[in-house]
């Protein structure tokens, strides 16, 4: 993954990041986050994975539907936030839009991807910090303002 900073003002910062065939997309990008001291940001990408697991949460259950898509996709669509944890570490929330071969979309939370060839990925971040703290009803962290 390469990446450049675009523009810096007032606190934000507007980030461009390219992913290259082969690399997994969450871990890629909670490391960049890391890196980067971001706790407050959200992003939207384009681009195509070789594979990819989309999740549905389960209510009932309190844990995600696993969905695995073991062929080339599109992605139509990706977008997240990226908060801060309990433990003050970059926590990457995504969702996505991808794209069959036949025209055929499927959706869900990402919980990983292989890029192929490619992923575009803008990200800003804001000069606010976003905090998530443990739901008991969802089972789920969740963005607390």
């Amino acid at each position: 993954m390469k990446s450049k900073l675009l523009h810096e003002t007032r606190g934000e910062r507007t980030f461009v990041l390219v992913f290259d065939s082969g690399d997994e997309v969450m871990s890629v990008l909670t490391r960049f986050a890391k890196e980067n001291g971001l706790s407050g940001a959200r992003f939207t990408a384009i681009g195509a994975f070789q594979k990819a697991t989309l999740g549905y949460f389960d209510w009932s259950k309190k844990d995600y539907k696993r969905n695995p898509v073991s062929e080339q996709v599109e992605v139509v669509s990706l977008v997240g936030d990226i908060a801060e944890d309990e433990k003050g570490q970059p926590k990457v929330h995504a969702h996505a839009v991808i794209g069959k071969s036949d025209g055929a979309a499927l959706g869900g939370h990402l919980l990983d991807a292989i890029v192929r060839p490619t992923l575009e990925l803008m990200l800003t971040e804001s000069p606010v910090h976003l905090h998530r703290k443990y739901d008991d009803a969802s089972g789920l962290a969740l963005i607390r303002l």
